[in-house]
């Protein structure tokens, strides 16, 4: 990736991405999850904190060295047990129906192939498992739309490849989930076409 892609994006993810701007989405999402975990695009571990009292183990799926470094003091916090388990979202290290729950958040605009990922996630959980998300995404309103075609190529190239304009229900289903409690909403204080968010869970079809 480069300097810029391995050294100051996860620094930028790390500030904007921290928890003043987004503790409540991120212990909304978390709640409800058990047992062992997936998380994919675990980053500098922002979600560690919200952790609930039900998960036995999380799996981090992270392909930055200086995101799991700078994720160091939240995980020595911690009294769940986090293991960096894969590098690749698209292609999981695990067997099928590995895990009770899965989470993602603020993940699926910058993986290549997000369909593929969710198909990977679908397979290593178990029957009734269910995946956790809080993504950025194509806005529901026209104008905002329009904005964010105009403004993905800069903020792909400055964000590690960060899609504005990815429609997330619609990648959920063609990953094989059905989206069963999902909120799509700006997120308060954020510009339109960087905010437009869907919060909630999704279980395999």
């Amino acid at each position: 990736m480069g300097i810029w892609g391995d050294q100051v994006v996860p620094r930028i993810v790390d500030v904007a991405c921290g928890p003043r701007q987004t503790a409540e989405l991120r212990e909304r999402v978390c709640a409800g999850l058990t047992g062992r975990v997936l998380e994919i695009g675990f980053g500098s571990g922002h979600n560690v904190p919200f952790y609930p009292p039900a998960v036995t183990r999380v799996d981090a799926v992270e392909p930055s060295d200086l995101g799991w470094r700078l994720a160091a003091k939240r995980l020595a916090g911690s009294t769940v047990h986090v293991e960096r388990s894969g590098l690749d979202g698209q292609s999981l290290p695990f067997a099928d129906a590995t895990f009770d729950s899965a989470l993602s958040t603020w993940t699926l605009c910058t993986i290549p192939d997000a369909v593929a990922a969710l198909r990977e996630v679908r397979r290593v959980l178990r029957p009734g498992g269910v995946l956790h998300l809080v993504e950025h995404g194509l806005a529901p309103t026209a104008g905002v739309q329009r904005w964010q075609h105009r403004l993905e190529p800069v903020q792909k190239r400055v964000a590690g490849g960060c899609h504005l304009a990815r429609p997330i229900r619609q990648l959920l289903v063609e990953g094989g989930f059905v989206p069963v409690a999902l909120e799509e909403f700006y997120e308060k204080g954020a510009p339109k076409p960087l905010g437009a968010l869907s919060l909630g869970s999704a279980r395999p079809a």
